[in-house]
């Protein structure tokens, strides 16, 4: 159990929370909610150790092993597998000490540490790691691949597969989906509702939080409100409570104003004097109930397009993929990180045989998961890729706002949003800029502050004014939401469904993209394609797939990107040879499983000699399947 007495927490001179009394039991799936600012991650560092409360008392039980993601990965030459092994400190440390039994041949130390791997269950521990990477979007080929050779994205899956390795009764997880492809958010739905411990999740994708909380706290005005169920039961009982809170206040004003009524009137005179000072006792003893502040509602909207043709954007026949610029190296994977079957000449081909087009009122939504093509497909349609086959029709008014997944990154620091303005439209005058500007929440000398001060969710929303000001007819959304809170994303959706133009979003946020979408396509294994079906079937048909299509999964992309080499002509796999390779496979894998299953037992260990011989046993049968599933793959390729 966690709980909080007589709380308070600041930040610098602001006060986050303050009197706050609850606790929180063990199995407990609990999201954490509130606007930006309110406390959340604070309140995480507060449960970890790192921040001190400025008043009142945290009780976490000693014993309680915390995981959490950590917000930085360091460039290593670790294996990726192994990184995230090492989230099991316990089990990583017996790995390396039976790793150094094994060099100076100490067999009653290989024994010990077979014993203890017994003891953590740590002969499952890789293919454990795996299935955390896999389900997170890392194909097989790439787990041995070294840390360093992931961009920043990825690597912030790694810590994330590292945190659910690591054994813990409580987790910390501070808006894990923000890095995520749909496809790994509902895999990790699925994952965090079978984990055994207590769950605190800080989230603004309110489908996840539906899907996975048991209860919810809601940071407020200084105040933490815990509430049971999910975020919708949270919103229906908060609204009721308003409502109830709304009405006592009314009642209450109103016998304050009978009671004071009645005391002005008679308080002079003898005969009633014991009445009215019966009733300014009663009216010192009224609770003092408080007014429902309206909390300020997020309404932005972009304006209607000044022209809307029908026929908007179009790609026939299209190849979509990268020209790079000739250098060294073997890299044949494009820069978001599709399949690169390399075509000569320095191209990287990702999408094939794209037929895709736009009309007024469209609104369709990309899945797949991430390093398929989704973002290719968008930088082809915006004209920042140039097609490598094929045409791409564009309407001459036609007028598109585009958001990358680096927008936000690509704002100039140290200006301000006038600036921002100014450098889209020079001529246009400066009040234009400031009425605009307050319509997307940067009122007054807001609008002329440098957006080195803002947070990241003011960045996204100033990235999205700038787009609305140019009064697009087609808007390529490339996940818009990463910063932005529950009530801008809920504004976000409210105007893009008012919105008149197409629309193309891709977005990790199923309510966002259920709201907004009208259709959906699947981009996968090289193509694009209708998906006949809603967010909750698409849900259900990966669900149902075999997990052997990990082997069809999209490439990584690599840390620096380098041109392909010359493709080659499919060779023919010999079918007998096929055949063997795989039995190979299977014969070392069932050898393996004998041979921990003997190291498992405890009585093994009463013959030290025998224990060693089968420690050694599965060193080599384990560097004898390496092999061969090298091998088979080579046959496979």
């Amino acid at each position: 159990m966690i709980a909080f007495r007589n709380f308070a927490l600041r930040r610098g001179e602001r006060l986050l929370l303050s009197d706050v009394d609850l606790a929180m039991h063990a199995g407990w799936r609990v999201g954490v909610v509130g606007r930006n600012g309110t406390g959340k991650s604070s309140l995480f560092a507060t449960i970890r150790g790192e921040v001190e409360p400025d008043r009142g008392d945290v009780d976490v039980p000693g014993r309680v092993r915390i995981a959490s993601v950590a917000q930085e990965t360091p460039s290593l030459p670790d294996a990726a597998i192994e990184f995230v092994l090492g989230g099991d400190v316990e089990l990583a440390a017996v790995i390396r000490a039976e790793a150094d039994a094994n060099a100076r041949e100490d067999w009653e130390a290989v024994a010990a540490a077979h014993q203890r791997l017994a003891e953590l269950n740590g002969y499952d521990a890789e293919a454990r790691a795996g299935k955390l990477l896999h389900g997170l979007g890392f194909p097989a080929e790439t787990h041995r691949r070294p840390v360093s050779s992931f961009s920043g994205g990825w690597r912030v899956r790694l810590n994330l597969a590292r945190a659910l390795m690591m054994p813990s009764d409580l987790l910390l997880l501070d808006e894990p989906t923000n890095h995520l492809d749909l496809d790994a958010v509902l895999w990790l739905e699925q994952w965090l509702l079978k984990y055994p411990g207590t769950l605190l999740l800080i989230s603004h994708d309110r489908e996840f939080l539906d899907g996975v909380c048991t209860h919810t706290l809601h940071l407020n005005d200084g105040k933490a409100k815990l509430y049971v169920g999910d975020y919708t039961a949270f919103e229906r009982q908060r609204a009721e409570h308003l409502r109830q809170q709304q009405i006592a206040h009314e009642k209450e004003q109103a016998e304050r104003a009978h009671l004071q009524k009645f005391i002005d009137r008679f308080k002079a005179k003898a005969s009633k004097a014991r009445q009215a000072q019966s009733r300014m006792k009663r009216l010192a003893k009224l609770a003092g109930t408080e007014a429902v502040r309206a909390e300020r509602e997020f309404r932005i909207e972009f304006p209607q397009p000044a022209k809307l043709p029908h026929a908007l954007l179009r790609i026939n026949d299209g190849e979509c993929g990268y020209v790079l610029s000739p250098r060294s190296g073997d890299g044949t994977r494009g820069a978001d990180g599709g399949n690169g079957a390399g075509t000569g000449g320095g191209m990287v081909r990702i999408l094939s045989n794209v037929g895709f087009g736009l009309e007024a009122g469209d609104r369709i939504g990309l899945l797949g998961p991430n390093g398929a093509g989704k973002s290719t497909l968008v930088k082809t349609l915006v004209g920042e890729l140039p097609l490598l086959e094929g045409e791409r029709y564009a309407h001459p008014d036609l007028r598109i706002g585009y958001f990358a997944q680096h927008t936000v990154e690509s704002l100039v620091a140290g200006t301000s949003p006038i600036d921002h303005l100014r450098e889209l439209s020079p001529d246009s005058p400066t009040q234009a800029f400031r009425d605009f500007l307050g319509k997307w929440y940067f009122p007054g000398d807001r609008a002329f502050e440098s957006i080195d001060g803002f947070s990241g969710g003011e960045r996204a929303r100033l990235a999205l004014a700038l787009i609305a000001w140019k009064q697009p007819n087609v808007l390529l959304l490339d996940e818009p939401t990463n910063h932005l809170d529950l009530d801008m994303r809920e504004a976000l959706a409210e105007a893009l469904s008012d919105f008149d133009g197409a629309i193309v979003l891709v977005s990790h946020d199923r309510h966002l993209i259920g709201l907004v979408s009208d259709s959906f396509w699947r981009v996968s294994d090289g193509v694009v394609k209708p998906f006949d079906g809603d967010l909750d079937e698409y849900a259900a048909w990966l669900r149902s797939r075999p997990s052997n299509e990990q082997a069809r999964a999209p490439a990584m992309p690599k840390a620096v990107e380098a041109p392909p080499a010359p493709a080659k002509p499919a060779a023919r796999v010999n079918p007998h040879r096929l055949g063997k390779a795989e039995a190979r496979v299977a014969e070392l894998e069932d050898a393996l499983a004998e041979v921990a299953s003997a190291l498992a037992d405890p009585d093994t260990y009463a013959d030290g000699a025998k224990a060693a011989a089968l420690g050694q046993r599965q060193a080599r049968l384990q560097a004898q399947l390496e092999e061969a599933e090298s091998e088979l793959l080579a046959l496979y390729g």
